[in-house]
């Protein structure tokens, strides 16, 4: 076993390389996402193809989400992350070649296999946690999430130069973020080929204090693990934080148009919006280690609850930034919070498996509140959409509480 000091050294060392290549893979997403439905109107000349590319990227995500957890429990972290980018890579390159050659149904498979790589990255958070012991694995998962906020900022501000640059090579100026992209994201392979090691898999049997024994115990199965009430709260409160998330931020750009507001004022909010998902994230991290996660989820719902509230009662610009602030910061409680509990009940050689799973089931709530939002707003504006999102939470805070009363009946 490591002494103190290399393994402190170590944990610093992997974790600033995860820091690092999740604000790279970040920017990249964000860049690429940015300028997605003008290339799907551009290749097929409709504007109803804007659509398609967010959703092929979600199912390209969710499908690969639990491979790729598979392989991180049987090979290890690192390999799962460098086949993981690599694959964005391939993607991004493959999305760039298809606008040249003018093909959309080219342009679906390279955002597919981007959304595949999407899987492998968004586990991150969860390698940096098994470096760290359970008290401090919070805090972890806290840092990583807090990269999203470079990738918020950088990732919209570089489109405007990739633009430039492709225009300069005969292209699409929508093409250059995709090959941005693919530069990014390879960075991030290059850094995690030569930093993560050892592997954080190799060092989490230091730290697996919480589960006694697990180490020795055979892997169970999903069914199983997902018995356990604390595994289902922890993935319940993922899932339906990013599904109400989405329902009520995809479509706040439009309804601001409905109200005559400008690109500048819908930026506005949607930089709220950022900041409350991403700024607290230490803060968050802090918190769960101090008062536990379960808490933190509730306050978390809470928060969502409030968003839901307050978005229908008023355009202003000041009145939606709040609202919009609150409900990235009440995803940002349940997010953190839910990653941590998910941690701390299942083994180190589980991990990956039902890790997997879950990052499967928010990318279906994203791929769900994505389709359906705007066949709501269609029905009844922002009105439906909050109360479908003010039901949806108060259903959750009710199963949590329900669930509560059960164990403490049953003890």
């Amino acid at each position: 076993m490591p002494d103190a000091l290399h393994l402190a050294a170590l944990q610093r060392r992997i974790v600033i390389t995860l820091f690092a290549s999740q604000s790279l893979v970040g920017a990249a997403q964000i860049a690429a996402f940015t300028v997605m439905p003008i290339v799907a109107a551009l290749l097929t000349g409709s504007d109803g193809a804007a659509g398609v590319p967010a959703t092929v990227l979600l199912l390209g995500r969710a499908a690969a989400a639990y491979p790729m957890g598979w392989i991180m429990d049987r090979a290890g972290r690192r390999l799962g992350l460098l086949l993981g980018f690599a694959l964005a890579v391939v993607g991004a390159a493959a999305a760039l070649a298809a606008i040249a050659a003018r093909s959309f149904l080219g342009f679906s498979v390279g955002i597919a296999l981007m959304g595949g790589g999407r899987a492998a990255g968004e586990q991150m958070r969860y390698t940096a946690a098994e470096v760290y012991p359970p008290l401090q694995r919070a805090r972890a998962i806290g840092l990583i999430v807090l990269a999203g906020t470079v990738g918020a900022i950088a990732g919209p501000l570089l489109v405007d130069p990739a633009g430039r640059w492709a225009e300069r090579m005969g292209q699409w100026a929508a093409a250059g973020p995709f090959a941005l992209a693919a530069g990014l994201i390879f960075l991030a392979w290059a850094l995690t080929l030569i930093f993560l090691r050892p592997d954080p898999s190799a060092l989490a049997p230091h730290f697996q204090t919480d589960l006694a024994g697990a180490e020795e115990a055979p892997a169970r199965s999903l069914a199983s693990i997902f018995a356990n009430s604390h595994v289902r709260l922890a993935v319940a409160a993922l899932t339906i934080s990013q599904l109400v998330m989405t329902l009520l931020m995809v479509i706040t750009p439009l309804h601001m148009t409905r109200h005559h507001h400008g690109l500048q004022s819908i930026s506005w909010v949607m930089m709220a919006h950022t900041l409350g998902m991403f700024g607290l994230s230490s803060f968050t991290g802090r918190l769960v280690e101090r008062r536990g996660p379960a808490p933190v989820i509730v306050a978390g719902a809470g928060l969502l609850i409030l968003s839901a509230l307050m978005t229908p009662l008023s355009p202003a610009v000041p009145h939606l930034a709040t609202s919009l602030f609150l409900l990235g910061l009440g995803w940002n409680l349940c997010y953190i919070a839910g990653s941590a509990l998910l941690t701390a009940y299942i083994a180190a050689g589980e991990r990956g498996r039902v890790q997997g799973a879950s990052e499967a089931f928010i990318a279906l709530a994203s791929g769900a509140g994505s389709l359906s939002t705007g066949f709501l707003f269609a029905q009844g504006g922002m009105v439906v959409i909050s109360a479908v999102g003010l039901a949806l939470a108060l259903i959750f805070l009710a199963g949590m509480a329900w669930t509560r009363g059960q164990r403490s009946g049953g003890a």
